[in-house]
C-alpha cells in the first residue's frame, strides 16, 4: 500500500487525503499546531506535528512515504518565512529526498503566496526532477475553486505513481 506525505495539510489536503483513502493509500499530514492534529485524525489521516521552516521535522516523517505534497501555496506567516520555504528550505528538502524512499514530489504553485515566491518553487521543484530524477508533479490549478483544486492534486499524485 501506498503512503502520502502531505506538508501543510489543511481543508484542501485533508479532502485529497480522504479521496486518496478511499483508494486504497495510507496518508499523513503535518501540522505546526499540535492542537490541531485531531483534525487530522478525524479525517482518517495520521496527524504529525512538523513544521516546513525546520526540514529535519519533515525528514522525520518520510521513512515509509512513496510520494511527498509541499502543499504551502496558500501558507501564512511573514514574508521571510514563506521565501523561506519556498526556496532554500524546499531546495534543501529536495536535496535529502535523493536518499530517502521518497519516489514522487507534488508541489502547490499556486495559492495566495507571491506569484514570484511560487515561480521560484515550481523552478525548483522542476530542477530537482531532472537533476536527480525525482517525478514531480505541479499543482497549478487556482485554489480558490475548491474541488478543481483536489481534482487536479489528486490527478497530479496519481500521475506520479504510474512513473514511480
Amino acid at each position: 500500500m501506498a503512503r502520502a506525505l502531505f506538508v501543510g495539510c489543511g481543508c484542501r489536503g485533508r479532502e485529497l487525503g480522504r479521496r486518496l483513502r478511499a483508494g486504497g493509500w495510507e496518508v499523513r499530514g503535518t501540522t505546526r499546531d499540535p492542537g490541531r492534529l485531531g483534525e487530522l485524525e478525524r479525517a482518517g489521516i495520521e496527524g504529525v506535528v512538523a513544521d516546513p521552516d525546520r526540514i529535519g521535522t519533515v525528514l522525520d516523517h518520510v521513512g515509509d512515504v512513496a510520494v511527498l505534497a509541499w502543499l504551502l501555496g496558500s501558507a501564512v506567516g511573514n514574508a521571510e518565512l514563506l521565501a523561506a520555504i519556498h526556496g532554500p528550505r524546499l531546495e534543501r528538502l529536495l536535496e535529502e529526498l535523493v536518499d530517502t524512499p521518497v519516489r514522487g514530489f507534488v508541489y502547490e504553485g499556486a495559492g495566495r503566496v507571491q506569484a514570484r515566491r511560487l515561480r521560484a518553487g515550481t523552478e525548483l521543484a522542476l530542477g530537482a526532477a531532472e537533476r536527480w530524477r525525482i517525478p514531480v508533479g505541479v499543482i497549478e490549478h487556482d485554489p480558490s475553486d475548491w474541488r478543481g483544486w483536489v481534482d487536479a492534486a489528486e490527478g497530479a499524485v496519481r500521475r506520479l505513481t504510474r512513473t514511480i
